[in-house]
């Protein structure tokens, strides 16, 4: 089922267990993902609120409309198939951390930053044993060799599912520790991702916003805060 190209055909939207986790059927037709999996996900709080996406629609099937189902595929068509590559990657961002790389002016913008992202390297820190070099000015900040490999360990645990929300978190605050954070629930998402957006709205408290930098400012933080959300439906 093409879902994409669809237009509206069903009456009832359900969620059943199937045999790899719960379903959603649409008048007892399983959605599909754009590889042509069925969508099943693990827990029925996951499966019930991408059910309500689908219930959602009036017309046609918008893909913008259904964000969660878009994760899911995500976790499903990608993330299953090639996991090692992507927390290869993830882990990168911990060798260039945001909370790393620090103003030395003006002074409000070094201060806020040390007060909001040091506590967070502490934490990283002490809980997982990584210690993060600090720095300012434009050039590369080097990490210890090991941060990379224990970063990727860090994430190995996690499931598919689990992973595809991480990756968000992770590449919308181009932070590894905010991200992981999150994930962990040291953070809340609001809080989350108003420690990802110091520098961002600092520039904006002095020079005023830029009507499509907010807007994109905004989508980015629905999305971050729907993966943390993903998370909870996940436990």
């Amino acid at each position: 089922m093409a879902e994409w190209d669809l237009k509206v055909f069903w009456s009832e939207v359900t969620v059943c267990e199937g045999d790899a986790g719960f379903k959603v059927l649409l008048d007892e037709r399983d959605v599909k993902t754009p590889a042509k999996s069925t969508l099943q996900v693990p827990t029925r709080a996951f499966a019930e609120k991408i059910a309500a996406e689908w219930a959602s629609l009036e017309d046609k099937v918008d893909p913008e409309k259904l964000p969660l189902t878009k994760l899911a595929n995500a976790a499903i068509d990608k993330v299953v198939v090639q996991s090692d590559p992507i927390i290869g990657m993830l882990s990168e961002y911990g060798t260039t951390d945001l909370l790393c790389y620090r103003a030395t002016a003006p002074k409000g913008l070094a201060d806020k930053q040390e007060q909001v992202w040091q506590p967070l390297l502490d934490w990283f820190a002490a809980t997982h044993g990584i210690t993060l070099e600090v720095g300012s000015g434009v050039m590369p900040i080097r990490q210890p060799t090991e941060v990379l490999g224990k970063c990727a360990a860090l994430l190995k645990p996690y499931t598919a599912f689990e992973l595809a929300a991480v990756y968000d978190l992770i590449s919308l605050s181009g932070s590894f520790v905010i991200g992981l954070a999150t994930a962990c629930e040291k953070l809340d998402a609001p809080r989350a991702w108003a420690a990802s957006r110091i520098d961002e709205d600092w520039q904006i408290s002095e020079w005023g916003a830029d009507e499509d930098a907010t807007i994109l400012a905004s989508t980015r933080q629905q999305a971050f805060e729907r993966a943390a959300f993903v998370l909870s439906l996940l436990k």
